[in-house]
């Protein structure tokens, strides 16, 4: 591997692989709609466009022999055209344009959220299947993104999905923040017993993640055509791993709770009155956001550690630890 593209370059996961590349010596080429000056700072190239444009990426792919496929749009609302378009179509030409520069292998971040089927999941392995439906368009156009991109592989392009859970750390703009501030307005409830373990992923660990990928289908390509769970392998109770983290930062802690079953209908009707309204903005609870804050969902490593020789470099406790010390540096947008 000498040249990457890494779509999405510019954001959390597609930044930490681009570090992660630029140590190990590697050219990456990020593939964004804008310019990010994180990624201008490190003096990499960017190639501006839109993954949604097939004839875009077919040029921006030109002499990479990688592509990092993390471009995809997140979130647990909004209109199926929009992340139909994004996460479905704009992988399906990602695939098109590594087949047309003949690139020998396309890495794609995926989710577990597309084996989530409104059941807890403990210490589950990949040969769970996918979900039969779905609560979220996130969650089903991952879930046809990433079937798409193993079905690609062949001889000539080797393609793997690497799922990492919940995954956090410095620069993260979405799930900290937002439980900060959650936190901070009074707004924070534990949903259900607490009793739920999760997996999480400190940042860097999902970098090295997708790194080791690329190196296997470089090599043996054992991983060809499979998918990967990542997470830190040991498990955390959700809410006491939240009441942590805003202990550290002496933001108030969560002590308010709804069961359930309170909290799944209160979502099935939100959704109702947000759709009837054609509301934008993500409703305050949903059916999906219920079943991920009350449920229990980790996963064993162990296809990880055999085919790519994945353990997690940072433990949650230095991950942590980082995580706190730039939270209170005031780097935090």
């Amino acid at each position: 591997m000498k040249k990457a593209a890494v779509t999405g370059g510019g954001g959390f996961i597609g930044q930490a692989i681009v570090r992660r590349l630029l140590k190990h010596n590697v050219e990456p080429v990020v593939i964004g709609r804008s310019r990010y000056p994180e990624i201008d700072a490190l003096e990499v190239e960017t190639r501006n466009g839109d993954i949604r444009d097939p004839d875009f990426l077919r040029t921006a792919f030109r002499d990479c022999d990688t592509v990092f496929h993390v471009a995809g749009k997140a979130g647990i609302w909004g209109k199926w055209t929009d992340f139909h378009t994004t996460n479905v179509i704009g992988t399906e030409n990602v695939i098109a344009a590594c087949q047309a520069n003949n690139i020998a292998r396309l890495i794609h971040t995926s989710t577990p959220s597309v084996i989530f089927d409104r059941i807890g999941i403990s210490g589950a392995n990949e040969n769970i299947p996918y979900a039969k439906s779905y609560l979220c368009h996130y969650a089903h156009t991952k879930a046809i993104a990433e079937q798409r991109v193993r079905a690609a592989n062949h001889n000539g392009l080797r393609t793997c999905a690497i799922r990492p859970h919940l995954v956090w750390g410095p620069g993260d703009n979405h799930l900290i923040p937002r439980l900060v501030a959650l936190s901070k307005a009074g707004k924070l409830r534990r949903v259900g017993n607490g009793q739920n373990l999760v997996d999480i992923t400190y940042i860097d660990n999902a970098a090295q993640a997708h790194l080791l990928a690329a190196k296997n289908l470089e090599n043996s390509g054992s991983a060809a055509g499979k998918a990967y769970f990542i997470s830190q392998g040991d498990p955390v109770y959700l809410w006491e791993w939240v009441n942590l983290l805003l202990r550290r930062l002496g933001a108030p802690v969560v002590t308010r709770r709804i069961s359930y079953r309170h909290a799944y209908w209160t979502g099935a009707l939100l959704e109702k009155v947000y759709n009837l309204l054609n509301k934008e903005e993500e409703p305050p609870m949903t059916r999906f956001l219920a079943e991920q804050l009350a449920k229990s969902h980790w996963f064993t490593l162990e296809r990880a550690e055999r085919d790519l020789g994945y353990t997690p470099e940072i433990s949650q406790q230095e991950g942590l630890q980082r995580t706190i010390e730039w939270l209170k540096s005031g780097r935090m947008q």
